[in-house]
């Protein structure tokens, strides 16, 4: 899989994101002019909060837990971000008929998504190509 971004034509810092068939636009949010989508860390935590959902709902169709839908809020502390520490906060509400064991199960497996795991476990290595071109 390959993620293609290029710049839009049209605001300042806005930013068009191609993954495979689907078209994402990111921003710089710095003011109501530059404010045309999410900004890159809007997009990563939101990364955890699908994730989150998609596991959740796949287990629970896997498991027969009568899960009916999910609903996630993501809060975001960045304050010491530069400092090495980025903090969200996580709420679940989970709809469905469930009793306390399948409620506890779902909140464990929630914990266990792989982007959950990425942000958490896992060390990432990023290799970046530099190409300059005359324009």
């Amino acid at each position: 899989m390959t993620i293609k971004l290029s710049r839009s034509d049209s605001g300042k810092f806005r930013q068009l994101l191609q993954i495979d068939q689907h078209e994402l636009v990111a921003d710089a949010r710095f003011d109501p002019e530059s404010d045309s989508g999410p900004n890159p860390h809007d997009l990563y935590d939101a990364a955890l909060a699908a994730c989150k959902a998609i596991t959740l709902l796949m287990y629970a169709e896997q498991a027969r837990i009568p899960l009916e839908d999910v609903h996630i809020t993501i809060d975001r502390d960045s304050s010491e971000e530069r400092s090495g520490k980025y903090h969200l906060h996580v709420g679940l509400v989970l709809i469905g008929q469930l009793d306390p064991t399948q409620k506890d199960r779902l909140e464990k497996v929630a914990a266990k998504c792989p982007v959950h795991k990425l942000m958490t476990t896992v060390e990432t290595t990023i290799t970046t190509t530099c190409e300059a071109i005359q324009g």
